[in-house]
């Protein structure tokens, strides 16, 4: 586990112990939470890239003129 030091302007510094104490944590967990989620939205970014791509390879075949019947699309029986 790393350490880190961040500086803030005194009134940031109050605003987060104030939020920290409302939720019942510190300052340092509250970071902590914050950097977590951020490397868990880029992973979740990364893995919804991956799937486009796999998909995008999947549709070789497309045109925006092969439309279904408004019958087929529903599947109603005429």
């Amino acid at each position: 586990m790393k350490n880190i030091t961040v500086s803030l302007d005194d009134a940031s510094y109050k605003r987060a112990r104030i939020v920290a104490a409302e939720r019942g944590t510190s300052v340092s967990a509250l970071v902590k939470q914050f950097l977590m989620t951020l490397g868990r939205e880029d992973d979740e970014r990364e893995r919804l890239k991956q799937a486009e791509s796999l998909l995008r390879e999947q549709i070789t075949e497309f045109r925006g003129g092969d439309r279904l019947p408004r019958d087929e699309l529903h599947q109603r029986k005429r």
